[in-house]
């Protein structure tokens, strides 16, 4: 396949095809030793102003440090060892994301695959950032880019429901149809949250990766788009842009038209590699 270009941050991936540069990587490792070494500091500073204060019957910082009317946790003020763990760890997730969202593979991952992403940074399932770190994983994640991202279209894809014979299990048509896209009552049209937008939004980022094209952020992605649509326009059931027209219905339902066929025919040829033998598009 061409080559999917996602960012022009050349501080951290150059054109999707490199890892993040050495000076970025030493920089980022560099900091965040020398935070956590602060961090310590901090800790140990706090431990011994408390061993002050209460010796002259003033309490601890957890006292006299934390507002009174809203007292809640602070790493900082735990031991050395326990708060060391969980600070570097809190740390370590905040780069994490920070890097993928640089580089533009988040970008290349369906709704499934981001959540997976999620989960692993939330139950500590990832590595601690060192230079060895990122290098590993950004030449593993920047050789399976491709794979990343044939797999968000094929999980569209499956996804969508055949019970249309415009939806063909075999490829892409000119026009789909989705389930529980919409719900209306006496007020009008809504949009759902849920499996059916954060399809209708991969379809829209696949699209835009086949055109060549930046990924809208999430403010100004077409599920936000589309809300907005729906609220502003109370009386239509009708919504067009550069990708798609979306004619919505009170049951539920959305037709959801292609406007880029030859995109189209992009994505049912990556399908076709996936699935050899289905080739009644052609």
């Amino acid at each position: 396949m061409s080559e999917i270009p996602v960012s022009n941050d050349h501080n951290v991936i150059t054109g999707h095809t490199e890892i993040i540069s050495s000076t970025s990587i030493e920089r980022i490792v560099t900091g965040r030793s020398a935070a956590l070494l602060q961090i310590e500091e901090l800790i140990q500073q706090l431990a011994d102003i408390s061993t002050l204060t209460s010796s002259i019957g003033g309490k601890t910082a957890r006292d006299w440090a934390m507002r009174q009317d809203f007292r809640c946790g602070c790493w900082l003020m735990e031991n050395v060892k326990t708060a060391m763990s969980t600070i570097t760890c809190n740390l370590d997730r905040s780069i994490w994301r920070d890097l993928m969202q640089k580089s533009g593979m988040i970008s290349l991952m369906d709704a499934l695959a981001c959540d997976q992403w999620d989960k692993n940074l939330e139950v500590d399932d990832f590595p601690e950032i060192s230079e060895a770190n990122i290098l590993s994983t950004f030449e593993q994640l920047n050789q399976s880019k491709a794979e990343v991202f044939e797999r968000g279209i094929i999980n569209v894809f499956k996804g969508l429901s055949w019970d249309y014979k415009t939806n063909s299990p075999c490829f892409f048509g000119k026009k789909i149809i989705m389930n529980n896209l919409v719900t209306h009552n006496r007020w009008g049209y809504s949009l759902t949250s849920g499996d059916r937008r954060d399809q209708l939004t991969d379809l829209e980022r696949m699209l835009f990766l086949l055109d060549g094209k930046a990924i809208p952020d999430n403010r100004a992605d077409i599920s936000i788009n589309l809300m907005n649509h729906i609220r502003d326009n109370l009386g239509k059931d009708v919504y067009e842009d550069a990708y798609f027209s979306i004619r919505y219905f009170q049951k539920g339902t959305a037709h959801v038209t292609f406007k880029r066929p030859e995109l189209v025919k992009k994505m049912n040829d990556i399908i076709a590699r996936h699935y050899p033998g289905m080739l009644a598009y052609r």
